[in-house]
């Protein structure tokens, strides 16, 4: 059985004009002609056709399918294989740019409908995070800072007063504020470093997003000469693997804590009193939470404050709270422990403080 262009062209749901370019470049040539020249294909020429559309379909080009029905291309499972990676990476950009989008249009959803100029701007913002981030990074970035936008700005605020207010970055003053800085970008960044790197270089290199939320370059350098003396003085003690697992979003309860110490100091309270030990009881159930209740990690954590004043200047407690609170733990049922395993030694007669917040 012999069949011309046409009839196999309707036969196959090609057309004519794909028939002649596979002619022309040497994949399908007709078998033979009739004698008006027309093309004639016999059932191998279809048999072959078949081939050619089954390659096509998983999307191999027509020039490598030339060479692996000739028998001088690479074998068909390598040539599938290769092309299933393409088809990866193909998957892999098609779903980067379908979230890129989806963030975009979230971004530019958040104000209601968009004047040119804000559209040009979150597109601008966008683009730029999307040299630093992928796009998967960057929902993760964007939805993280919806749940502590709020507790951004007091912190800026108070970093703001310390800097007109001419204390040095150095200076142990600035610590609990280093500290709580470090807290905040930990919970927005997931506790992954890496990235915390990735932001903090994008923000001093790219001035589009600079200055937003009240924070600029100087404040931005100040504060960070502040959290790089404390992260030197946890490097001493703590992998980044360590430091990521800390639990940083206790603050609340650490606030609420420190006052109920405060009160006790004020009314003399006696250290071996209940309300004390009840205060010993929440100090050592929220140490647990912040090391996730690994023992080890927390026996590490509290040998490093107690070793490093500067650790211990970012506390939330402050000395005579730290020094109220260690002696009320020493007067408990736990002495012994606190003794061999747990509390901080004793210096000049004075308690360390033992209280951390990473």
């Amino acid at each position: 059985m012999l069949l011309k262009v046409g009839e196999l062209a309707k036969r196959t749901g090609l057309t004519v004009r794909t028939l002649h370019h596979y002619d022309t470049m040497g994949l399908l040539k007709p078998s033979a002609r009739s004698g008006a020249g027309y093309r004639l294909y016999n059932r191998d020429d279809i048999a072959r056709l078949h081939a050619i559309q089954a390659l096509r379909q998983v999307g191999m080009p027509l020039a490598e399918i030339a060479g692996l029905l000739a028998g001088n291309g690479e074998p068909l499972p390598a040539t599938i294989q290769r092309q299933l990676l393409a088809l990866d990476r193909q998957i892999s950009r098609a779903s980067e740019l379908r979230t890129q989008l989806t963030l975009l249009q979230n971004r530019l959803a958040e104000g209601g409908e968009p004047d040119m100029s804000k559209w040009l701007a979150v597109l601008e913002r966008m683009a730029t995070y999307n040299r630093y981030f992928s796009a998967t990074e960057t929902r993760v970035i964007l939805e993280n800072w919806k749940r502590i936008e709020a507790m951004w700005p007091p912190l800026i605020a108070s970093v703001r007063s310390a800097m007109d207010s001419g204390i040095p970055p150095a200076s142990l003053e600035i610590q609990p504020l280093a500290r709580r800085w470090m807290d905040l970008t930990h919970l927005w960044m997931g506790g992954d470093f890496e990235l915390m790197a990735r932001w903090n270089r994008m923000y001093m290199q790219e001035p589009i997003v600079q200055g937003r939320n009240g924070v600029d370059v100087v404040m931005s350098q100040y504060i960070y000469q502040a959290i790089s003396l404390r992260m030197h003085a946890l490097r001493q003690h703590f992998t980044l693997d360590e430091l990521s697992r800390f639990n940083v979003s206790l603050e609340n309860e650490w606030t609420a804590l420190g006052e109920e110490l405060a009160k006790l100091v004020q009314d003399n309270v006696a250290p071996e009193s209940a309300p004390a030990q009840a205060a010993v009881d929440k100090w050592s159930e929220q140490l647990d939470r912040i090391v996730n209740h690994d023992p080890e990690l927390r026996k590490k954590l509290l040998q490093a404050v107690a070793s490093d004043p500067l650790l211990r200047a970012g506390s939330a407690f402050g000395p005579t709270r730290r020094e109220y609170l260690h002696r009320a733990w020493m007067a408990g049922a736990g002495a012994q422990q606190a003794v061999s395993q747990l509390a901080p030694p004793r210096r000049s007669g004075k308690a360390s403080g033992c209280i951390f917040q990473p």
